[in-house]
């Protein structure tokens, strides 16, 4: 008589694979993602804030117009970085996930503001003191781009698919609200400290006070989960390579269409959403002799305005689908983009309502960007796509946007910077046009 034979236990995909996130681990995972990009944001953000006082002390003096246009032409090059980093770290984030890149782009982040924050003066280290400056802020736009097009996908990931413009809106929440706390911030410090002191040393508490601040959204990033759609495309990736079965590659004319089609919707709203954020202070302090004071609080208001509305905006796309609000989004912004700068003058209002129209019409667009940006495509590729096309948009439509509505008012033409928004919302509008409707569907399928 022979023993029956023991056979080890057959395993199957359910006993292989990954636990999948609970409705309250993706809650808190995208809370987690959210308040690492709210301080980014503030890091990023703070650097326009306090342009006029840091072109002042780390670059010629003796022409303070040309000593703005430089600090307004550092802001530009750190956003060129931004597809260096998006196009690296998104590829990074495809293979190794989306929690280590969020991580890592927070500590580079970080970094470069501390090192802004301590860095000496032109008038100590000379022309080198640009120099350090311009590293440093081209290192944060290198992790400002692989931490846009992560926070991106991460989210839109997680999200349930009937809500996912709705919880997609909390990343241009984390936009806005890391400017409100810049301008906030900026605003506490001049009407806190004389002109003069801010001039000299206060600037420099906003880059270290980002810094440290860091550290306690790095604790909460470590306690994120990767999303399901990640693990499951992984895991589909990693049993078809076991058992030497080839996946089929990516139509290349698919791909390449989203991109060119993302780059163009972003355009709009992404050199929209740089004037009214970054450049619409400044043109009020310097060129309508609007006090900083006044111009920082007003623009704090304004923009928790907006902030207010994006998740309403995200709603509606849920409802009535991404095109019509997008497209809506376009055609306010032509209209309005021009009777809107013009209006502002030395007194505060008009910088209140200006912006706060501005910016919640920007809001309509922004909310959509992190579902429309995911829902376009493959999850195989998806942060390295969002990485590049959003990045390449935002480089060349939004960090030169401030530069360039500085140099044609200079020129004495500055109804010009008006006719190049306008232009580029027309763009927005044609390429939304073109695109699918995509509200509710699968990741997975994308």
């Amino acid at each position: 008589m022979t023993s029956p034979r023991q056979t080890s236990p057959v395993l199957t995909p359910a006993d292989t694979a990954v636990p999948r996130q609970s409705s309250g681990s993706k809650v808190r995972s995208m809370w987690a993602s959210t308040v690492g990009n709210v301080l980014e944001w503030y890091e990023w953000s703070a650097y326009a804030v306090f342009a006029p006082f840091i072109a002042a002390v780390m670059f010629n003096p003796d022409n303070p117009v040309s000593a703005l246009l430089s600090t307004l032409a550092v802001f530009a090059v750190g956003f060129l970085m931004r597809p260096l980093g998006g196009i690296i770290f998104g590829r990074i984030a495809d293979k190794r996930g989306r929690k280590f890149v969020l991580i890592t782009t927070m500590l580079v982040m970080a970094g470069g503001s501390l090192v802004i924050g301590l860095m000496p003066t032109y008038e100590s280290l000379g022309v080198w003191a640009s120099v350090i400056l311009l590293l440093a802020r081209m290192a944060q736009g290198f992790a400002h781009g692989g931490e846009s097009a992560t926070a991106n996908t991460y989210v839109a990931e997680i999200a349930p698919h009937h809500r996912r413009g709705q919880w997609g809106s909390i990343v241009f929440v984390a936009i806005f609200a890391g400017s409100v706390l810049a301008y906030t911030v900026g605003g506490t410090i001049t009407a806190t400290l004389s002109e003069t002191a801010v001039g000299e040393w206060g600037w420099r508490i906003p880059f270290i006070l980002g810094a440290f601040l860091a550290l306690a959204a790095l604790y909460l990033r470590k306690g994120m989960e990767e999303s399901d759609v990640y693990h499951e495309v992984k895991e589909a990736a990693e049993a078809a390579q076991a058992s030497d079965v080839p996946v089929a590659p990516l139509p290349r004319k698919q791909v390449t269409r989203a991109i060119i089609l993302m780059v163009a919707m972003t355009s709009g709203i992404t050199a929209a959403h740089y004037t009214w954020t970054s450049y619409a202070s400044t043109y009020a302090i310097t060129q309508q002799g609007m006090s900083a004071n006044s111009a920082y609080w007003v623009t704090v208001v304004a923009q928790l305005l907006a902030l207010g509305s994006l998740p309403l905006w995200g709603r509606l796309s849920d409802k009535v689908g991404r095109r019509p609000v997008l497209l809506c989004f376009a055609g306010l912004m032509v209209l309005l983009q021009f009777p809107l700068m013009t209006m502002i003058n030395a007194e505060p209002w008009t910088l209140l309502v200006a912006s706060t129209v501005a910016l919640v019409v920007v809001a309509m667009s922004g909310a959509l960007l992190s579902a429309v940006l995911s829902e376009n495509f493959p999850t195989r590729i998806r942060t390295q796509g969002i990485g590049f096309a959003y990045s390449v948009s935002v480089a060349v439509f939004g960090g030169t946007a401030p530069y360039l509505n500085a140099q044609l008012i200079e020129w004495g033409v500055g109804w010009m910077s008006n006719l190049y928004i306008m232009v580029l919302c027309v763009a927005t509008a044609i390429a939304v046009y073109m695109l699918k409707e995509t509200k509710g569907i699968d990741l997975k399928d994308a």
